[in-house]
């Protein structure tokens, strides 16, 4: 009886020698590249001198709730909301698209830590939920578009203490996200120079500043 409660104490003292939740909460900047969509706005919208590039600059927020299943290996739960707009002005009147995505992913670390910091390495999958506003030149009211898909990613978070249990956080995600092609209804998104449904597939990078609390 004694050894048993001599091991039931080591096995309780190593699972507490580490937090076991923690919280992150944040936002960050993406550059992206959405070659279907860059297209489609370019090709139909954007007059010679309104041209996008290649790569865009997004906002993005995030928060993530992660569970250490010991002290070098995490799982988390990682939740990312992108937004993004445009807005161009021409002969036959404004157009606009506002669109965002949801993008939940369950992601695995692996952990390195020490006194007062942490760096955390992991990749993650998920689904994607698209909405997509857009109104043409000449209409009185928008359309709304909407989308699933899965993405995937890639991730290096730092943090570093603040106080007892807060932690200053800085992070990089690498992205794929495979957004689909938004409809309404019956009706998608067209390229009507090529003729071919637009999608909103895009790569990103991400860099990200926040918060993380450990309990």
């Amino acid at each position: 009886m004694k050894l048993r409660r001599i091991f039931l104490f080591i096995i309780l003292s190593s699972v507490t020698a580490f937090a076991q939740y923690s919280v992150r909460a944040g936002m960050g900047i993406s550059f992206y590249n959405a070659p279907s969509l860059i297209d489609y706005i370019n090709q139909n919208f954007a007059s010679p001198n309104q041209q996008l590039n290649t790569f865009g600059t997004a906002i993005n927020f995030n928060g993530e709730f992660d569970y250490s299943i010991n002290n070098t290996y995490q799982i988390g739960l990682d939740f990312n909301y992108f937004l993004n707009s445009y807005s161009f002005t021409s002969i036959s009147g404004i157009y606009k698209m506002d669109y965002n995505i949801l993008m939940p992913s369950v992601v695995n670390y692996y952990v390195i830590s020490g006194l007062g910091y942490d760096f955390k390495f992991g990749g993650g999958i998920g689904p994607r939920f698209m909405n997509v506003s857009e109104q043409i030149p000449g209409t009185p009211s928008a359309i709304n578009y909407t989308s699933t898909g899965f993405g995937f990613l890639a991730r290096f978070d730092a943090n570093t203490l603040l106080s007892k249990d807060l932690y200053a956080n800085i992070g990089l995600d690498l992205r794929y996200d495979i957004n689909g092609r938004p409809k309404n209804g019956n009706n998608y998104l067209v390229n009507s120079v090529t003729g071919a449904k637009v999608d909103f597939n895009m790569f990103s990078t991400i860099v990200r500043l926040g918060i993380t609390y450990n309990f």
